[in-house]
């Protein structure tokens, strides 16, 4: 174990979860990660970022948090642009996004769509490492689309490149994130290593963390479910239902300070009580409410009772 904690643990990219105001609460309140992901940035013909995406990476919304930009695109100078853009906010890493599993990104040949796509993968790959040798270029995959016996001939391709860090997620993209991972192709990937690489995958509780490969650690889930899971893993205590509170809290009042109206708000709530539930029992009664609530007030009213009676779940 005590080798295990001389690792290194990661927040994973998740969309409308780990912006920026997650990052600076989340580092306040329980201590920063060793790396934060964001969720991914998609850079377009037009060469411009979307307002929220350019908040996710002014360096005045992550200043002293180590974050690394997440990148989503299948064309090399769409990738370029932005990378440069990133590298010009002072960010020495960026990573690609050949993971995301929705439909919505996947149909468009982007994220985990790209695994069945060897030619302009690699064709992808090639103009990135080509236009960028001075910047850390890490890549967050899943294992293939729908075999694991894709893996082998994918990992040759990346294998090609100077990743600064693999990030293996082994699921399958028709997988989504159902099902257990694979572990046995992780491990043999760590047999057959020619990258620097670092594991994601079901590791929700100290136990698994302590059962996964002996490799720097993505965890996204799990650390949405127990935001205080790091702090654990680093010697301390398991958050408190007072301090999951006090959590809970800051989102909201982060969200109510810089979002125009109840809906954009409660629909980041509920996306929080997904995996936040996790931490406590009997919350069927408290989600109903909380999907119900159409109003900010309804919403408070349902936390507030939902709080004073909270009892954190067993692990």
């Amino acid at each position: 174990w005590r080798e295990k904690s001389m690792h290194e643990w990661y927040a994973a990219p998740m969309e409308g979860l780990t912006g920026w105001r997650w990052r600076q609460v989340h580092a306040a309140l329980f201590g920063p990660a060793d790396r934060y992901y964001t969720p991914f940035l998609s850079p377009n013909a037009n060469f411009e970022f979307q307002t929220k995406e350019l908040q996710e990476i002014a360096p005045e919304n992550n200043r002293d948090l180590p974050v690394v930009p997440q990148i989503l695109t299948n064309r090399a100078e769409y990738f370029i642009w932005a990378a440069k853009e990133c590298q010009s906010r002072g960010y020495g890493e960026v990573n690609l996004n050949l993971g995301c599993p929705s439909g919505t990104v996947t149909g468009k040949i982007k994220g985990a769509g790209l695994l069945r796509e060897s030619d302009l993968l690699r064709e992808l790959l090639d103009g990135i490492f080509d236009a960028l040798p001075n910047l850390k270029i890490s890549v967050k995959t899943r294992i293939g689309w729908d075999d694991p016996a894709q893996w082998p001939a994918l990992l040759d391709i990346l294998n090609d490149y100077p990743i600064a860090l693999l990030i293996v997620h082994p699921r399958l993209r028709t997988e989504f994130y159902k099902g257990a991972v694979h572990r046995e192709v992780f491990a043999w990937t760590q047999e057959n290593p020619r990258l620097p690489l670092c594991y994601n995958g079901d590791l929700f509780t100290p136990a698994d963390i302590a059962a996964a490969p002996a490799l720097p650690l993505m965890l996204g889930r799990g650390l949405q479910r127990d935001p205080s899971l790091l702090r654990r893993l680093r010697g301390g205590e398991r958050a408190t239902a007072a301090q999951l509170q006090a959590y809970h809290d800051a989102l909201c009042a982060a969200y109510r300070r810089d979002y125009s109206g109840d809906t954009p708000v409660l629909h980041r709530m509920r996306e929080l009580w997904t995996y936040l539930s996790g931490s406590f029992r009997d919350t069927d009664a408290f989600l109903r409410a909380v999907r119900k609530a159409r109003t900010l007030s309804a919403y408070d009213q349902a936390a507030r009772a939902f709080f004073a009676q909270a009892r954190l779940s067993e692990e």
